[in-house]
């Protein structure tokens, strides 16, 4: 871990029109490399990304028409297929990885391969929940972009458009709907963003900041809590709300410099006191009863479906807020001293901790 760090001062955060804002850009690439090649703890977090992309090597893309997850119990055809479906997300995203760390061109033509596939086939849906689920598809083609054919640049640019068109005008975001404030609109957010910074488009930069600052403004409470959280009565959901706003707020920062993980709320909240709330459970200092005061009904019809984690009373678990702090250490460093003290490892490394080495906030 510390052999990574060490590399943080060689990082710079590029603010150009053609750079990488939502995977890394050509000088965080290269720092990659070098650590590859020094640090073991890194290595070994690689090596699985690695695996993967030369499985997918010899892989068909498995394409869905639509995503169908949101509101589905586990088991449901629909849903199952979908999530088999998407698991082409993750293979894109070890291919991309693997072709800038390596070169090889065997890697970058196949994640082509899947890029198209997805592209012709799927459609954008203005669902929220069913969207998000593409992120790795879109951080995959952020980091290759410019070197797919221009076909193919074309073909998946307007397909991620579309997507990002359907975020923006989604009914789930309009009138008095509880998704219009809750963790739909964060995803929402969320997708809108990252392709937006993918495509280097300017035509959602207004959209952006004003949705983000009205979710943020509705969203989050003075005391570090979050309407979902308040509504579920589960840090399963504390975290499934703030995790793709802090994405939405690197994206955001590495394009602009603007910082929304500290910006205050005019009730004076802020995304950094709602990461700071759940610190006593990650350090198990506090314990929390999951779902127990819920007032979703989804909730128990997934409790009755024996789905793990959803029994009311099953206390929540700190390794389900490790992402969630590790995307937090992006902008603060301190968070990963949390995330030792939660996993009992003080060597503990995970790939987003990794990537946030290759990066330095402004101060």
């Amino acid at each position: 871990m510390k052999k990574i760090l060490c590399f943080l001062t060689l990082a710079l955060v590029t603010f150009c029109a053609d750079a990488q804002f939502v995977s890394l850009d050509k000088n965080e690439v290269k720092l990659m490399r070098e650590t590859l090649k020094k640090d073991r703890n890194f290595s070994k977090i690689f090596r699985n990304f690695q695996v993967i992309a030369i499985q997918s090597l010899s892989e068909t893309p498995n394409p869905i028409a639509v995503i169908l997850s949101q509101g589905l119990l586990a088991g449901d055809p629909r849903k199952t297929a979908s999530l088999k479906a998407l698991e082409d997300a993750t293979k894109v995203y070890a291919l991309a990885f693997a072709y800038k760390i390596s070169g090889k061109t065997a890697y970058l033509n196949k994640a082509t391969d899947f890029f198209t596939a997805w592209a012709k086939i799927n459609k954008a849906t203005d669902d929220p929940i069913n969207q998000t689920k593409l992120e790795d598809m879109v951080t995959a083609y952020d980091l290759v972009r410019e070197d797919v054919t221009a076909e193919s640049r074309t073909l998946t640019d307007d397909w991620l458009r579309s997507i990002a068109d359907a975020m923006v005008d989604s009914k789930y975001a309009k009138g008095s709907r509880g998704t219009a404030i809750n963790n739909w609109n964060s995803h929402r957010i969320k997708m809108i963003t990252l392709i937006a910074y993918t495509l280097h488009n300017n035509k959602y930069d207004g959209i952006i900041t004003t949705e983000i600052e009205k979710q943020l403004n509705v969203n989050l409470n003075p005391d570090g809590t979050t309407h979902d959280l308040m509504e579920r009565d589960a840090f399963h959901y504390q975290t499934y709300d703030i995790e793709p706003l802090i994405s939405a707020c690197i994206a955001i920062y590495r394009a602009t410099g603007k910082n929304y993980f500290d910006w205050e709320t005019a009730n004076g909240s802020t995304i950094k006191n709602c990461v700071d709330y759940m610190t006593p459970y990650m350090t198990g200092e506090k314990t929390h009863p999951e779902f127990v005061k819920s007032t979703v009904p989804f909730d128990k019809k997934r409790a009755e479906n024996g789905e793990k984690g959803y029994a009311p009373g099953t206390l929540f678990e700190p390794v389900n807020g490790v992402h969630t702090f590790s995307l937090a250490a992006y902008f603060d460093k301190g968070y990963n001293k949390i995330i030792h003290l939660a996993m009992h490892d003080d060597n503990y490394l995970n790939w987003r901790m990794a990537l946030n080495a290759f990066t330095v906030v402004k101060p």
